[in-house]
């Protein structure tokens, strides 16, 4: 069974695992049996197609010609994955810790992890990537998990300094280091593809905790490192 068919299928689950679900497909963290649900209950599957349908009414189409009438479903299933990034806590990826690090007490940075995430203002995409390091006081994590924390804040509605600001303070919050760091480069296609119409600018953003702000030196490393000067 694919994807499509697994949220096709028997939508009568339990929420929990209409979550680990979407989780699985996005390649988030899987949810935790005892989180709680929304306090909402989210629309259905057919309310959520119904808008899409309205939508292509909207925009000047028929949604029950033979190239729309199944474009609703995919909507849908595709935005259950882009926007999987609220069924998870990107924290859970941080919980496990290596302690055998030899005495390495220099910066740990991952560059360009490419992400897809969304402009809360009118729903186009943002395009980029992200720079993330750390000085670690005792221990250091598993290097993907660093990729899937920004993963898991991309795929969600929301502006790119708040994304940046998000993924420092979760590595800070979890792993105590010395200092964070993170830069974010994007190419919003709410100014792309539309309104001003500037097709290659990007949006940087950065967020520096501890010593990767106050000490200039370490900065400078960080910063070297990142752009690969």
């Amino acid at each position: 069974m694919d994807d499509d068919q697994a949220l096709d299928g028997d939508m009568s689950g339990s929420d929990y695992d209409l979550r680990s679900i979407r989780a699985r497909i996005a390649g988030t963290p899987l949810p935790s049996a005892d989180s709680p649900a929304p306090a909402e209950h989210p629309p259905s599957q057919a309310e959520a197609e119904a808008a899409v349908r309205t939508l292509i009414r909207w925009a000047g189409d028929d949604p029950e010609r033979e190239g729309l009438r199944d474009t609703p479903g995919r909507v849908v299933r595709s935005y259950r994955e882009l926007f999987a990034g609220y069924e998870v806590d990107p924290r859970d990826y941080l919980k496990r810790t290596f302690e055998e690090v030899g005495g390495y007490d220099e910066l740990v940075v991952m560059r360009d992890i490419r992400f897809v995430s969304f402009c809360e203002h009118h729903m186009l995409p943002i395009i980029g990537r992200a720079h993330v390091g750390y000085l670690p006081r005792n221990r250091v994590v598993g290097i993907s998990k660093l990729a899937r924390v920004v993963n898991g804040y991309a795929r969600r509605l929301q502006i790119q300094e708040k994304m940046t600001a998000d993924i420092a303070t979760c590595i800070q919050e979890v792993l105590q280091p010395l200092g964070v760091g993170v830069v974010v480069e994007a190419e919003h296609s709410c100014m792309t593809m539309r309104g001003v119409n500037s097709p290659g600018a990007l949006l940087s953003t950065s967020h520096l905790i501890g010593v990767l702000r106050d000490d200039a030196r370490t900065r400078e490393e960080f910063l070297r490192l990142v752009w690969g000067k």
